[in-house]
């Protein structure tokens, strides 16, 4: 995959996750409940949610699912964590929204 001059790094990105991707045996939705699992260990930010739910979409991810997730990871992670996730989560969802409402096709 080469990238475009005007998105270099988004498209380094995709090609990481495609590649990921190919040499992952993980069922589809297996492997994005995962990367959201790892995301909500790292405290990462909303636009890295996005980014795997659009992926989610893809699989058919439920709401509760994802809220399995969390609830299965709260021992581990602790209650911060999971808080911050669901504010982050959240975040992403009205990112996703917005961005929805902008596509003439949606």
């Amino acid at each position: 995959m080469t990238t475009s001059q005007d998105t270099p790094v988004l498209d380094t990105l995709a090609a990481m996750t495609l590649d990921s991707l190919e040499r992952c045996g993980m069922a589809p939705d297996t492997l994005v409940l995962t990367r959201i699992a790892a995301l909500v260990a790292m405290d990462a930010p909303p636009v890295s949610y996005l980014a795997h739910f659009r992926a989610g979409s893809a699989t058919d991810l439920t709401p509760e699912q994802i809220q399995d997730v969390l609830v299965a990871i709260a021992p581990v992670v602790g209650t911060a964590r999971v808080m911050a996730a669901a504010n982050h989560i959240a975040k992403a969802l009205g990112i996703e929204i917005a961005a929805a409402e902008l596509t003439p096709d949606a």
